[in-house]
């Protein structure tokens, strides 16, 4: 019956190191989420120029103003 305790031992230190694993786990997503949206808003920005330009790349043939 001695080697009952050693394994219960072992068995909860390996789930605390399960759990600590996953709550640096959860923290590194946290994180990753945080930092996601500052750096993706600037690298998508379009000038005035680049919007006009394609926004007369999609233009329909019929729909000009101008005629």
């Amino acid at each position: 019956m001695s080697g009952r305790g050693r394994s219960s031992f072992t068995k909860r230190q390996k789930e605390r190191s399960r759990q600590e694993k996953q709550r640096e786990k959860a923290e590194r997503k946290v994180q990753r989420k945080l930092e996601k949206p500052a750096t993706g808003s600037d690298s998508f920005e379009l000038s005035e120029e680049d919007f006009a330009a394609a926004a007369e790349q999609l233009a329909l043939p019929n729909s000009h103003p101008e005629e």
